[in-house]
C-alpha cells in the first residue's frame, strides 16, 4: 500500500490540524451475481460459524455485522432472516505492528520498553477463526495496525459464492468502530459489478464517528 502521504495526513487528521479524515482501503472482488438481483431487491442473512454462535464469539460477530450492515444496504442489499436468498458470512483483522516512522534504535522489539499486549478488537484471527496475535510488538508511542475486512455472499439455495470482496488499510488509529465500517463500504464500493483488478477506495469518515 502506498503509505506514505495517506499515513502523514491520517497523522495531521489525529494531531487536530486537519478537519477531514479519509481512510484509503486497497480493495480487490470478484463477482458473479447478476445485477439484476441486487435491483430486485436481493435479501440476505448472516452466517456465523459454530464459533461464533455463543459467548465471546456471538458477541464479537453481532459486533462486526453491525459495523458491516449499513455497507450491504447501500449496496442494496436487504437483510432478511427468514427467507434469504444469499447468506453474507463477515471477515475482519486488526493486526498490531510496528510503525514505518518508528526509530528502530529506540525500544527495539527485542530490548526493555513498553510493549503491546496479545490482541485486541474481535477475537482471535478471522472473527471466529483461528489465532492469529502473536507476541508484543515494539513501544506503545509508535502504533501501528494492519487492518482488512471480508465479504463473502452465498447463494443459499446452491451454497456457491456468488461474491467476494477484501479491503486492506493499514494506519496508526487505534479507533476499530470507526474505520471498520468504513473499510467494509469500501469493499462493497461497485457491488454487484466492481472494477476487476485491485483499487484504491477512499471514503471520508462522517464527523460523529471521529
Amino acid at each position: 500500500m502506498k503509505r506514505g502521504l495517506a499515513a502523514l495526513f491520517m497523522l495531521a487528521a489525529l494531531s487536530g490540524c486537519a478537519t477531514r479524515w479519509v481512510v484509503d482501503s486497497e480493495v480487490q472482488s470478484f463477482s458473479s451475481l447478476p445485477a439484476a438481483d441486487v435491483a430486485t431487491g436481493a435479501t440476505y442473512r448472516f452466517e456465523r460459524l459454530p464459533s461464533q454462535r455463543e459467548g465471546d464469539g456471538a458477541r464479537s460477530a453481532e459486533a462486526l455485522e453491525a459495523m458491516a450492515a449499513p455497507a450491504l444496504e447501500r449496496a442494496g442489499l436487504r437483510r432478511d432472516d427468514g427467507s434469504a436468498r444469499y447468506t453474507a458470512q463477515i471477515g475482519a483483522r486488526v493486526t498490531p505492528s510496528l510503525s514505518p516512522w518508528a526509530d528502530p534504535w529506540f525500544y527495539p522489539a527485542w530490548g526493555p520498553g513498553p510493549r503491546y499486549g496479545w490482541g485486541l478488537g474481535y477475537g482471535r484471527g478471522w472473527y471466529g477463526g483461528g489465532g492469529w496475535y502473536g507476541p508484543a510488538f515494539p513501544q506503545a508511542s509508535n502504533p501501528w495496525y494492519l487492518r482488512e475486512v471480508s465479504v463473502v455472499l452465498r447463494e443459499q439455495a446452491s451454497n456457491k459464492v456468488v461474491y467476494e470482496t477484501r479491503a486492506r488499510n493499514d494506519g496508526p488509529y487505534n479507533l476499530d468502530a470507526a474505520v471498520l465500517p468504513v473499510m467494509f463500504q469500501a469493499a462493497l464500493q461497485g457491488f454487484p459489478n466492481p472494477p476487476q483488478g485491485e483499487r484504491r477506495v477512499d471514503i471520508e469518515i462522517p464527523p460523529a464517528a471521529k
